[in-house]
């Protein structure tokens, strides 16, 4: 039996090997500037084909590289790219755009201008707009003044104004907006990071709040976004701005999303947003959480599909090639009764958020998870056994071991979700691995030729339920 393993220091270590360290195989798009009239250089990055281009516009926070660390974000943007042209920004003084002092944020105006430079950079005469947050807010501006620039408007998360007032009888009076903003700033001042992630976390994503591993990714998020200084000017423009009478003068086509059980009123104003821009479209989708990319991001994709193309995405089984991949951890029975339950659920957690890091970094897909394993599937196998390997290395330091097994073929999709005998078959060959060991079918490795990976024969193999015997190979050099 191994020793209880040094959970805190060695998961520090290996947290900060795996964030500050991006993997080569992570195919994140350019990352491209335009120049504005005032000399200030915006980052965007543009992503995805189709007929139609989209304009995702970010609220307070954001960084256009470390986007695809955060698997719900990547999950999100690889939806939008699914029907349009992505173009994605980093706004003025955030992000990977040019960062200012704090005293020198611009007004929306100005941001507004900010947008036209990137599409005119992009060569993109008409756009659909998504807003989230602050971003809705400048989305809104935009889809007033320019509108035969836009063809429609996305918002999510959409304050017109953050504090109450008598004919907007929403949120916190001013006095108890102002007092929650100064503690929020002075909290920012001492602990830009993982105090500030915590407690933003808990406001606007209690589902993963309790989640370390969660929260230290979004306090590396937020440190790579802007500095505590720029944030704090950000909520301060916020909290001064009211944009509630340039919502009846909008009149491009508009989508106003929410949540159904989110905080301080969020849905209700969802629901004034929408009766004040003409013809709107409402819609309440399940779930509690504020932030964007956590929760069920599938349906806000969809929501936005549907209103953009007119095309409500299909629940009809489809199939396509994917390469399917599951992992489990050796022993772990035996290793929960000599850590005991509290200690043992330490590291699980940690163990998932490891997975779904290199998950991310891999560009593979989280499937499922049940117990300590799980089940992902990616459009590359080379990508797929990449982030096998890399995650057998990555817990290996904790005291934990793996199986793995990967198979390609043609998976059936129903909902987003993979089945059919592929799924079954890659459950199979993971069954078959040992201590540490990454299997992969025949077909697998011959379609990584050329890739650089080096197998050995693992030999023949019955697999349960699976008609024929199956040649399974063991990766030796990744």
């Amino acid at each position: 039996m191994r020793g209880v393993p040094d959970i805190a220091g060695r998961s520090a270590r290996l947290r900060s090997a795996a964030t500050d360290v991006q993997d080569a195989s992570v195919e994140i798009p350019e990352t491209r500037y335009a120049r504005t009239a005032d000399g200030v250089y915006i980052a965007f990055q543009v992503f995805g084909s189709g007929p139609r281009d989209l304009l995702f516009v970010p609220g307070f926070f954001s960084n256009l590289i470390a986007n695809w660390e955060l698997p719900g974000m990547a999950r999100f943007l690889e939806r939008l790219a699914g029907f349009a042209r992505v173009v994605a920004i980093d706004r003025r003084g955030v992000g990977l755009s040019d960062r200012m002092s704090p005293g020198d944020l611009p007004p929306l105006e100005t941001q507004m201008q900010d947008l036209l430079a990137v599409l005119d950079a992009v060569r993109v005469r008409t756009v659909h707009l998504f807003g989230d947050e602050d971003g809705a807010e400048l989305c809104a501006l935009f889809a007033a003044s320019f509108p035969a620039r836009v063809l429609s408007l996305g918002t999510y998360a959409f304050y017109p104004r953050v504090s109450r007032t008598e004919d907007f009888p929403f949120g916190p009076s001013l006095e108890e907006w102002e007092a929650a903003a100064s503690d929020r700033a002075a909290l920012w001042s001492r602990g830009w990071g993982r105090e500030a992630a915590r407690e933003d976390y808990e406001y606007a994503a209690p589902s993963v709040a309790p989640d370390d591993p969660e929260v230290a990714v979004f306090a590396r998020y937020l440190a790579l976004s802007a500095s505590p200084g720029v944030a704090i000017s950000l909520l301060k423009q916020w909290g001064e701005s009211d944009v509630r009478a340039i919502l009846p003068t909008i009149r491009v086509p508009t989508l106003v999303l929410t949540r159904n059980d989110l905080p301080r009123d969020h849905p209700r104003i969802a629901r004034w947003v929408a009766d004040a821009i003409p013809d709107a479209t409402f819609v309440e989708l399940p779930g509690r959480d504020l932030a964007l990319w956590v929760g069920d991001t599938d349906a806000l994709a969809d929501e936005i599909e549907a209103f953009v193309t007119g095309v409500r995405p299909s629940g009809v089984p489809h199939t396509v090639l994917a390469t399917v991949l599951f992992t489990d951890i050796v022993g772990s029975t035996e290793l929960q009764a000599s850590l005991g339950d509290r200690a043992w659920k330490d590291l699980v957690l940690l163990h998932h958020s490891i997975v779904r890091e290199e998950l991310a970094r891999h560009r593979g897909v989280e499937a499922d998870t049940a117990g300590d394993g799980f089940f992902a599937t990616f459009d590359g196998p080379a990508r797929a056994v990449g982030c096998a390997v890399a995650i057998s290395d990555a817990v290996r330091p904790l005291g934990l071991e793996i199986r793995a097994g990967l198979h390609t073929g043609e998976c059936e999709i129903i909902d987003g979700k993979a089945g059919g005998l592929a799924v079954s078959i890659g459950a199979r060959v993971a069954a078959n691995a040992g201590p540490s060991e990454v299997l992969v079918s025949q077909t697998v490795k011959d379609l990584v030729a050329g890739s650089g990976l080096v197998f050995e024969d693992a030999g023949e193999h019955e697999l349960k339920g699976v008609p024929d015997r199956w040649r399974l190979y063991r990766v030796v050099d990744a």
